[in-house]
Order: C-alpha cells, then sequence, then structure tokens
C-alpha cells in the first residue's frame, strides 16, 4: 500500500535491464548414462573410419573439431595444438577409455575450424560448447548473468540501482554480485549509509515534494532541493569511495564528522553519522569473510560426490565479498575434478571479464593457456593460480567447504523429489516414476490478454529454464472459453515436439513429457484428451486436478482417462506435491498474464480507463508523475486527486487490479 508522500517502486533496478532472478541454486542436471560396458565393434570401425577419413585433410596447426553423428547432432567439440595429431589419437584401435569409445562409435563426421593459435582455439571451444551443449563435454548450465550496482552519471543527481547486461549506460559500475538478493541488500545499507537517491528520473522530475524514502533517512532528498548540488555530489562521491574499496578512508571520515558534530552539540546531525557508519558496519558484516591481502579475485573450488560435480564460486572486488554460488556442470563420471574445472573456466568467462586473479582449489592442466587467452580478451595481465599457503588458501579452504555442503543439500533435495515422483506413479498407475513432468494452466479477464502457461518438474525439481508461456492467437474463440485455450496451448505444444528431430535417449532433461497435469476438471481433461487422441500421442499419461468445492485446497479430485476419479486423504504428501506442481503452474500463468496486460494498459494509455477523459488524464499524470505509478496508487491516494470523485477513483483502481481468470 502507498504512504502519504510516496515512495518510489522498483527503484534498485535498472528498467532497461529487467531479468527474472530466483537467486536459488542452479538444479542438480541429470547423470549421462555411461553404464554401458560394451560396445560393438562395427559401431566402433564406422566411427574410426570416419575419423580417418577427417585425419587425411587435418591441418597440422591449432584449431577446433566438432564429432558429429548421423542426424548432424554435434557430440563433441575439442581444441588441439596440432589438429591432426589429436584426431590421429581416436582412430587408434585400443586404449579409449568407455566414454570415448562411445563418442568414437556415434561419431559419422568430422568438423575442423582452423585458429591463427591455440589461445584463439582455446576461446572458440568454450564458445561452442556453450552454443551447442555437445553431449560428451563438460556443460557449465544455468549460466544467467550477474548484477552489478550502477552509480548512473547521466543526471545531475546520480542515482544507484541494480544493472544486468550491456553496460551502455555512462557511470560507474561495481560487481559482479552473486546473486540479485546481494546487490539489493547493499543497494539498501548504501542508501541508508551515502542518502543517494535510487529512484526512476522520471519520478524524480515530478516531485514536488519529498517522498517516504526522504522522510525514513534513506535518502538526502535532492529532487525537491533538501540538499544542495554541492553536499549531493559530495554523498555520492563516497558511496563510489567505498564501492571502490576505500571503504576504510570513508568510514574515518564519517567518523571525524561525528565527533566534530558531537563537540559542537549538534547532537542530531551526530546521530545521522551515526547512522550511516552503522549501515557501512552492517554490509561488511554481511559479506562474511573479507580479505586483508587479495582486492581482486574469484575463488573456484569443485568437489564431486556420488558422480556429479559442484563448483562454488566467489568474488572479490575492492577486497570486499560480493557473494558466492554452487554451479552443478553435467559431466560424465569419467571426467576427473581437474578435467571438469578446467572446461567449465573456459566456458564460464567467455562472456564476462575476468578478475585480475584466479585461484583453484585444483592445478588444471592448461593454466597458462588459459590465463594468457583471458589476459587477450580482458585487454589487462590474469593470473591462474592454486595457492598453498597464506590467506589465499584459507579462501579456496572456505570455498571448497561451500562447495562440499552446497552438493549435499542438492544430493538430499534430489533424493526427496525422486521419492514424490516415485509416489506419484504410484498414485496415477504410471509404469515408472516420470523423468518429466508438464503442468499446463491458462489464465485471462473476461476473454481478454489470454495466455496459456506450461511449468516443468523433474527428479531435481523445478525446471524453470524450460518454462513457456503461450499467447493465445486464435481469432475464433469464444471470449472465457477456458477448453478451447487449453486446446490451443497443447495443440502448438506438441505439434512442436512432433515437427522436431528425434531426441537423443541421453539428452539431459527430455524433451517428451512422461506425465502432463493439466489445471480443471473433467471438462478440461477431455480438451486434453481430444488434442492428444487427434495427434497420436499415446506413451505421455495425463490427468487433471480440480479443486473441491468452494476451491478449497486439500479436497482436489484427480481426473484420469478411463479410470474412476481418485481423491488423496488431506495430509498425503503426494497431494501436497501435487498442490505444489499445479500452485506453480498458476503463479507463473498469473504472471505472464499481468505482464501482457500491463504492456497493453502502458501502450493503450489512460484512455482505455472508462470514465477517464484528458482533464482527469492531465491531473493523474501531474500528481502521480507515471502510469506506472497511478496503477500502484491505492483507492485513497486516487481519491486525493483533484477532479476525481470517489466513484472515479474505484473505476480506476478496479480497472487496474482486476483479478484474472
Amino acid at each position: 500500500m502507498r504512504r502519504r508522500g510516496g515512495v518510489p517502486t522498483e527503484q534498485d533496478v535498472d528498467p532497461a535491464t529487467i531479468e527474472t532472478d530466483e537467486d536459488d541454486e542452479p538444479r542438480l542436471p541429470d547423470l549421462p548414462d555411461d553404464t554401458s560396458d560394451t560396445i560393438a565393434e562395427a559401431p566402433l570401425a564406422i566411427g574410426r573410419a570416419a575419423i580417418e577419413h577427417a585425419v587425411r585433410h587435418a591441418p597440422t596447426s591449432p584449431g577446433v573439431y566438432r564429432m558429429m553423428n548421423a542426424a548432424s547432432d554435434v557430440l563433441y567439440v575439442g581444441k588441439a595444438k596440432n589438429v591432426r595429431k589429436r584426431l590421429s589419437s581416436y582412430a587408434r584401435p585400443t586404449g579409449q577409455v568407455m566414454r570415448i569409445a562411445r563418442m568414437i562409435a556415434a561419431t559419422a563426421t568430422v568438423e575442423i575450424v582452423s585458429t591463427e593459435t591455440e589461445t584463439e582455439a582455446l576461446l572458440l571451444e568454450a564458445n561452442l560448447i556453450k552454443q551447442l551443449r555437445p553431449r560428451f563435454n563438460v556443460q557449465l548450465r544455468d549460466d544467467k548473468s550477474f548484477p552489478y550496482i550502477l552509480i548512473t552519471g547521466d543526471h545531475w543527481a546520480p542515482q544507484i540501482l541494480k544493472h544486468r547486461g550491456a553496460q551502455s549506460r555512462p557511470g560507474r559500475y561495481f560487481g559482479p554480485f552473486a546473486s540479485a538478493g546481494a546487490v539489493g541488500r547493499t543497494i539498501t545499507a548504501l542508501q541508508r549509509a551515502f542518502l543517494v537517491r535510487s529512484c526512476t528520473d522520471s519520478f524524480f522530475e515530478s516531485r514536488t515534494r519529498p517522498c517516504l524514502l526522504y522522510q525514513i533517512r534513506r535518502c538526502a532528498g535532492p529532487c525537491t532541493g533538501e540538499i544542495d548540488f554541492p553536499g549531493y555530489t559530495a554523498l555520492v562521491r563516497e558511496a563510489t569511495d567505498f564501492l571502490s574499496g576505500r571503504s576504510r578512508a570513508v568510514k574515518e571520515e564519517l567518523a571525524r564528522e561525528m565527533e566534530k558534530a558531537s563537540d559542537d552539540l549538534a547532537f542530531e546531525r551526530a546521530a545521522l553519522y551515526r547512522d550511516r557508519l552503522a549501515a557501512l558496519s552492517a554490509i561488511q558484516s554481511q559479506q562474511g569473510i573479507n580479505p586483508r591481502t587479495v582486492e581482486e579475485a574469484d575463488v573456484f573450488a569443485i568437489h564431486q560426490e556420488g558422480g556429479y560435480f559442484c563448483v562454488e564460486v566467489f568474488f572479490f572486488r575492492t577486497g570486499q565479498n560480493w557473494g558466492n554460488r554452487a554451479y552443478f556442470p553435467r559431466a560424465e563420471k569419467s571426467f576427473t575434478p581437474e578435467e571438469v574445472l578446467g572446461s567449465f573456466l573456459a566456458q564460464f568467462y567467455d562472456d564476462k571479464p575476468p578478475p585480475r586473479l584466479i585461484l583453484l582449489s585444483r592445478p588444471i592442466e592448461e593454466s597458462e593457456l588459459l590465463a594468457h587467452a583471458l589476459s587477450i580478451k580482458a585487454g589487462y595481465g590474469v593470473k591462474v593460480l592454486m595457492p598453498q599457503r597464506g590467506e589465499k588458501k584459507e579462501l579456496v579452504v572456505h570455498a571448497l567447504t561451500n562447495a562440499r555442503e552446497a552438493l549435499g543439500r542438492k544430493l538430499a533435495d534430489t533424493a526427496t523429489q525422486s521419492r514424490l515422483l516415485q509416489g506419484l506413479a504410484t498414485v496415477l498407475g504410471l509404469p515408472q516414476a516420470p523423468q518429466r513432468v508438464e503442468v499446463y494452466d491458462n489464465s485471462h479477464i473476461q476473454g481478454t490478454n489470454a495466455v496459456g502457461a506450461m511449468i516443468v518438474a523433474g527428479s531435481e525439481g523445478f525446471l524453470k529454464n524450460q518454462y513457456r508461456k503461450f499467447n493465445i492467437k486464435s481469432d475464433n474463440l469464444t471470449p472465457g472459453d477456458d477448453y478451447a485455450m487449453m486446446r490451443e496451448v497443447l495443440e502448438r505444444r506438441f505439434k512442436r515436439l512432433l515437427t522436431q528431430k528425434a531426441e537423443s535417449e541421453q539428452d539431459a532433461v527430455p524433451q517428451w513429457p512422461d506425465l502432463v497435469i493439466i489445471d480443471g476438471g473433467l471438462g478440461q481433461l477431455n480438451a486434453a484428451r481430444g488434442i492428444f487422441e487427434a495427434l497420436g500421442l499415446s506413451r505421455v499419461s495425463l490427468v487433471a486436478v480440480a479443486k473441491g468445492p468452494d476451491r478449497d485446497a486439500g479436497r482436489e479430485t484427480l481426473f484420469l482417462p478411463d479410470r474412476p476419479a481418485i481423491k488423496l486423504e488431506p495430509r498425503d504428501p503426494i497431494l501436497y506435491f501435487i498442490q505444489r506442481l499445479r500452485d506453480e503452474a498458476h503463479r507463473f500463468v498469473i504472471g505472464s498474464h499481468r505482464k501482457l496486460r500491463r504492456k497493453d494498459i502502458r501502450e493503450a494509455g489512460l484512455q482505455e480507463v472508462p470514465g477517464i477523459g484528458p482533464a482527469r488524464k492531465r491531473a493523474l499524470l501531474h500528481h502521480f508523475g507515471t502510469l506506472k505509478e497511478i496503477e500502484r496508487a491505492s483507492l485513497a491516494d486516487l481519491g486525493k486527486v483533484p477532479g476525481i470523485s470517489a466513484e472515479s477513483a474505484r473505476r480506476i483502481f478496479d480497472f487496474f487490479h482486476a483479478r484474472p481468470a
């Protein structure tokens, strides 16, 4: 709810770079299937023949090679200082580990790209692995961009905000931070310490009185002249100095100002400096470990357990800990931790600038080559080290402890999820636990802005990078016809699957679901069943979930084709699991609908609101500044606008807050 005086919302995010960020650990990948202990000689001979053919035309210079199967799917991307020599090693009749033998047996063709240097080959290899995700390579998964803090430089009163993506806006960038949560906490503390504004420029320009952030001492109020230009510039300089690593000097200066104010008996001003010092201390206490001798470094530690790998990354900039994050790369068990870490690093820095120092928990084979490649790419010297003693060693040990704990948590979570999927299979009479569950729902308001959505779950939890939304496109649908909307969504989804190439049985995330769950009752089940029968889908199980009387959660009914309906006990763990799947689909589709509706409203403007003419539109914009602020205003705030009656305020509020079906 808005309060008197107003407060900017979404103030710490650059609107040009908004990106979904869940701040959770990436999912644990499926273990690749490497259980085969024998391979027929015939496929091996065919694969070796294809490789020998490539050897005859391969250069003896550096380059990158791609091994491909008969369907032209890339199996493996590799690099070599001498491509011909490397390919010849694959053509040897004996001495190959099982992973390499399986890759050779599946190879039909080899493509080669020559490079000027081995450094170029390393960079190209990392780029191609990230793009193509070959089955036999180590794969860095869930590689989202990292958030930065930006202090803008294109306004006389700089703004502090979170930023992602291309750093094209003028200003100073500080990062990377491990998560959006770490950035948000730091920005909040910086506001308390330096009183730098976080509102958008449009909000800033429209103010006639200070907002709530000024009243709670999180902004100096430059918008209404509560602080003059030199005073605000000094605050921005202090914030920049703190983020640049000069935190001790900033704290000492604030302490001196506090003592001076106290000596002058200006106790209110002294209290303000005291609060600012406390906010800076809070930032550094939240950061946990802060190195004394390491100014800028990324620390990587790898741990292996149960056939899985976890790489924990810590980011240190300006002598401060800016967070850590766990990664779970996909790699076969035959890879050594050193091999996984080396491939991971090359892919990790493919699209982000490296620090001047990279610390590792294990030695990698091509550390000097990697350091040289990153130095060329960054334009400054980069060192890759495995420290043996001192503070650097302590940082690596700390990261290794976190890697071990993160993998332990993920393995425990995965085991629980697997038990729930097995229980779901038992309840629904499925032949085996589903590897991929897709849940569908749709949303609209009286047929407008209709959108369907699909969420995906598996043994590792929700697979959020597999979620999809479907804007309903059919013009001949009756507004509000939920059955027709569901038919369109399912038809589009499964027609596309049918036209795609047959997937490999060893894909980490199968594209075909084992189970489809529909949010709805018997009518929705019949609509979905009709689409499945028309498309000839017989291997996908189908169930519809309907809430009880008065939409009472806990009394759901499960409808299955050609079987009696099922009601589970209210405290059944499988019922809770189904509810969680359905609620996640509902959350995602409602969010997608609201984004679509907000976009339409902002494109159309206030003329879409019933009873709002040009005069009232001008009054609203003059009072709130932007359409976004009008959308977020409470009913009471709308009623305070000159010329807006109680009835008009109610119409405006209802228009922006109507609940989708």
